[in-house]
């Protein structure tokens, strides 16, 4: 099952069933945990018996169905959307973008950034120009900015990463076990996209352990003559009530060494030049 592509039955019994399948839950098991008969659940599966908006959104939230999907799932029954979807660049998410904005300064001088479902860049503290200054600007001109696109790209940051595939294979596969949890096309076809980029190295790297760290796969990144070592961290809102809200990450990268650490803090605080001596301080 992926979303947004339906064309085929689009009743809201048979999406139910499509969650309840891609979650691989028995109707025992769903009718069970969502206290609804299971002979009930059978007929809205089939379409016998409209669901009513409460039980539309109680199967949702049992079969951890993503907002963007509950909404399509109450439209599919007859029902108004539950959940808002605002830019957020919206009024309504104007304490978000503030606390967002918040929390990529605090992150300085180490790189971090805030992206969508498909990891295309919404906001980004001025640390990201580490990153970036090996990208190609016609690749940074692109619209949307999509952040794993400028890090696989031949032209974004993959000539420049020397563990290009573990970083590779870690990239791919968080993303398509994301596509897949959330059974989502776009994600799907963004996975696809990156898989395709002419790479060196084996087609399918194992996440081995580098010789300098055995218990996570570090980005190493060459910038102008030196090796910088980041361990990325996702962070996301555990309590969104708002499609966009729900599905906006920040990805923050940490220095993995001391020389790493002493770089971000030299590109934030460049030491001054010493004034001429007999000028004016």
């Amino acid at each position: 099952m992926t979303t947004n592509t339906r064309t085929a039955s689009t009743s809201v019994g048979s999406l139910l069933r499509q969650w309840r399948m891609h979650r691989r839950v028995s109707q025992l098991e769903l009718s069970s945990e969502a206290d609804i008969s299971t002979r009930h659940l059978s007929f809205v599966e089939t379409g016998r018996s409209q669901p009513s908006r409460d039980m539309v959104l109680r199967i949702a939230a049992h079969l951890d169905v993503p907002l963007r999907d509950r909404n399509q799932l109450l439209m599919a029954a007859g029902f108004a959307p539950r959940y808002s979807e605002n830019e957020l660049t919206a009024p309504a998410l104007a304490s978000v973008r503030t606390a967002v904005r918040e929390v990529l300064a605090a992150h300085e001088p180490y790189p971090a950034l805030a992206v969508d479902r498909t990891w295309n860049v919404l906001e980004t503290n001025a640390a990201v120009d580490v990153l970036t200054q090996v990208v190609s600007p016609r690749l940074l001109a692109e619209r949307p900015l999509n952040a794993l696109r400028m890090t696989l790209h031949p032209l974004g940051m993959a000539p420049h990463i020397a563990n290009l595939p573990q970083w590779r294979a870690f990239v791919l596969g968080g993303l398509r076990r994301s596509a897949l949890a959330c059974a989502d096309a776009h994600m799907l076809s963004l996975h696809d996209e990156l898989a395709s980029y002419p790479h060196a190295g084996p087609e399918d790297a194992p996440l081995q352990a580098t010789e300098s760290n055995s218990v996570y796969v570090p980005l190493l990144l060459n910038v102008g003559g030196a090796r910088l070592s980041f361990l990325a961290m996702i962070a996301t809102f555990g309590t969104a009530l708002d499609v966009t809200l729900s599905e906006l990450a920040i990805e923050t990268f940490l220095p993995a060494d001391a020389s790493t650490a002493a770089y971000l803090a030299a590109q934030a605080d460049p030491p001054r030049t010493a004034p001429a001596a007999g000028s004016s301080p």
